[in-house]
């Protein structure tokens, strides 16, 4: 029960550093949907684009090796500071290189210099920033973690009210805002966690580099391999759709996107508990139980998502953005996938299996691919959530099998198949666009998820109660 505690109590300090960032991401959609034009909009999503594409190709994801390492070491100030040390000292002098190589890339494509120069440093301060916040999570300070994202949410949100609302500064007021969040909030943490004095070149190791790479690095074309199912798909879809087609199709992701946020709170702590009981005789009746309610606390909170989704579209979404909306069955499906796969990477990460992670990616982005190249000049934008549905689809079956090669697992497959099958009513439903099968969405789907969640709920509220008394 310590243990489920632990997850819990973790899970609930992370998500406000996920949820509440997402808030501010929903209060600013509005506004950048309204005072940016369609292809600033689109520069923006293609700059995020990039991001995630770059910085793996740049860290070698040695801020996952920082946080995994970091978890054996918590009480070893000594090895904790070989080992951010030795990470940082590898990361920071190639992301010089690679915002260098960038700046340039802009000015040959034409980009002004003040958009070429706040585009790098996002680059560079984003990668210095990841590798922060990994190490917060790995000296287990996930208060701090949380903290340091509700600041820089905040942040960018209140400049971006008024650089790109008041002062109407367009896509340069919205690189200022992302810049600066950015700065404050690694601050915070080098401040508050006193970190400078983790760093001791004294201490810097190339064998402890060497270490770390060889658990990092098969990471490298699992990201990428996320990127191209994540991401790939709006490349594909600017150059042949057109850049507008690529905004519609990026504000279709925000209302799905939302799940990510309540679920990856949860993804989040699961990696470290995961890796914390590896070695306990009952993990596999543990890791096979929290399948089984993972599965249906993320069905549950589907179902309400599903059942809201015209409200939100109605407060959240531009009207010169409606053909977004037809969209976004597909893709609540894929986000559903990508929970539970997610799930799975967590025993993967546990093991340390980090090149059995990268297979089963490769195999999906292969997919994602394939059916985006040959659908998306048959059916235009849906080619796009459709591979992204069917590629998500084809990784949480590929993982479920491939994970018991080496560790134990039991599914309910009949209970999977039935809650699916439920998921998926919803989404056709929310096609229809009419005012009687949104009003009956809403009501089933906030029945159905209480429902088969009621034990979860009410051991949650009176869990709530007791500290609430104390």
């Amino acid at each position: 029960m310590k243990r489920e505690q632990e997850l819990v109590k973790n899970t609930l300090i992370l998500s406000l550093g996920t949820i509440l960032p997402k808030l501010t991401t929903l209060i600013t959609l509005p506004i950048l949907t309204g005072y940016l034009t369609k292809a600033e909009y689109g520069i923006y999503d293609l700059i995020n684009t990039l991001v995630s594409l770059v910085i793996p190709l740049v860290t070698m994801k040695l801020e996952m090796a920082t946080f995994r390492f970091l978890i054996d070491h918590r009480k070893d100030k000594e090895k904790a500071s070989a080992i951010i040390t030795s990470a940082f000292s590898a990361v920071v002098p190639v992301s010089l290189i690679a915002i260098l190589i960038i700046y340039c890339s802009l000015r040959y494509f034409q980009y002004t210099p003040v958009i070429s120069f706040l585009v790098s440093a996002y680059f560079l301060i984003e990668n210095i920033y990841t590798m922060l916040l990994q190490t917060a999570r790995g000296l287990g300070h996930n208060l701090h973690y949380t903290i340091s994202a509700i600041i820089n949410a905040v942040v960018n949100m209140l400049l971006i009210v008024i650089l790109v609302w008041k002062v109407q500064a367009g896509l340069i007021g919205l690189l200022i805002a992302l810049n600066a969040a950015l700065i404050l909030s690694g601050l915070f943490l080098l401040i508050s966690l006193k970190l400078s004095s983790y760093f001791r070149l004294s201490l810097l190791s190339k064998k402890q580099i060497m270490e770390m790479l060889s658990y990092s690095w098969p990471l490298v074309p699992n990201s990428l391999s996320s990127w191209v199912m994540n991401l790939s798909d709006r490349l594909i879809v600017t150059g042949i759709l057109g850049i507008e087609a690529n905004a519609v199709y990026a504000v279709a992701n925000k209302i799905p996107s939302l799940f990510t946020t309540f679920q990856g709170a949860f993804i989040s702590a699961w990696h470290e508990n995961a890796s914390i009981i590896v070695g306990d005789k009952d993990t596999d009746d543990y890791y096979s139980s929290m399948f089984d309610a993972v599965f249906t606390i993320m069905i549950g909170i589907m179902a309400v998502l599903i059942a809201v989704t015209p409200i939100l579209f109605k407060l959240l979404i531009h009207e010169k953005y409606r053909d977004a909306y037809d969209q976004m069955p597909l893709l609540f499906g894929g986000m559903i996938c990508f929970a539970l796969s997610s799930f799975m990477g967590g025993i993967y990460t546990a093991h340390k299996k980090t090149k059995s992670v990268g297979i089963t990616t490769i195999a999906a982005a292969i997919s994602n691919l394939v059916i985006n190249f040959a659908l998306v000049r048959v059916i235009g934008l849906y080619a796009a959530s459709l591979s992204t549905f069917l590629s998500y689809l084809f990784l949480i079956i590929f993982r479920m099998i491939d994970v018991r090669k080496f560790q134990p697992m039991r599914y309910n497959l009949k209970k999977i198949a039935v809650f699916s099958a439920v998921i998926c009513g919803m989404c056709i439903l929310t096609l229809f666009h009419s005012v009687y099968t949104q009003i009956f969405n809403f009501v089933f789907g906030i029945a159905f998820a209480y429902m088969i969640n009621r034990k979860f709920i009410r051991m949650t509220l009176q869990s709530v109660r007791k500290k609430i008394r104390k």
